[in-house]
């Protein structure tokens, strides 16, 4: 199985500028796609770096270690992702160890155990749904099948499935499910990830912490970290 993690490499994270410089930005991501490769390495894949730009695994902030480097390649395309992934899924004489499997790079959260749960189906289509209806993760065994990422990507792809003939399966994983794209949605990486993180280990260091004062639960961002960190 071949097992693709789209990355934007120029402007990744664009939602988080309120809270983070377009330097955070960069490095925030790339500790995210660093916890996602290893995440899929540890299942036993060799994951495929789908950039929008050139990117050296070596870059500051990713920095794979050499286990996970080794079974690291980048692949460069500048078209939208829905035409790069298309261009990457089964073809007509496709077998189901031609199986393709797409991972974003923002699932933070996502552990070998919730990736197994995904790359070991036998649907023709197996995706893991997003918050708001995206589409955080797939495998696509059909050669029929055909992805569309805008919009409620979810639906649309349980449609064309459907269209197709295609049997789906849909992976309910909290996990995968949850995608880093808002200012909130660094609550979860603060709440739920791995102590081996990279991406939590970063928003500790430029200052984020839990802040509950007000009954629920947000994040603050120590003044001091920010200033020694922009």
């Amino acid at each position: 199985m071949r097992v693709l993690v789209p990355f934007a490499a120029e402007t990744p994270k664009t939602r988080l500028e309120s809270v983070l410089s377009p330097a955070e930005r960069v490095a925030f991501a790339r500790a995210m796609l660093a916890d996602v490769l290893r995440a899929i390495v540890e299942t036993g894949h060799e994951p495929t770096i789908l950039a929008t730009a050139p990117l050296e695994l070596a870059a500051p902030g990713l920095e794979l270690p050499d286990d996970v480097a080794t079974a690291v390649s980048v692949s460069v395309d500048e078209r939208p992702l829905t035409d790069a992934v298309n261009a990457r899924l089964p073809d007509g004489d496709a077998t189901t160890a031609d199986a393709v499997a797409v991972v974003m790079a923002d699932l933070a959260l996502a552990t070998p155990d919730a990736l197994e749960r995904l790359l070991t189906g036998t649907a023709d289509v197996a995706i893991a749904p997003g918050r708001a209806g995206g589409t955080n993760a797939l495998v696509v065994r059909d050669p029929a099948f055909t992805v569309d990422y805008h919009g409620a990507s979810y639906l649309d792809h349980c449609a064309i499935a459907r269209e197709v003939g295609a049997t789906i399966e849909t992976i309910d994983s909290f996990r995968l499910g949850t995608d880093i794209d808002e200012p909130e949605d660094l609550v979860e990486v603060l709440v739920h990830g791995r102590e081996t993180d990279r991406a939590l280990a970063y928003l500790r260091k430029v200052g984020f912490e839990l802040d509950d004062r007000d009954g629920r639960v947000g994040v603050r961002r120590d003044e001091q970290s920010m200033t020694e960190t922009r």
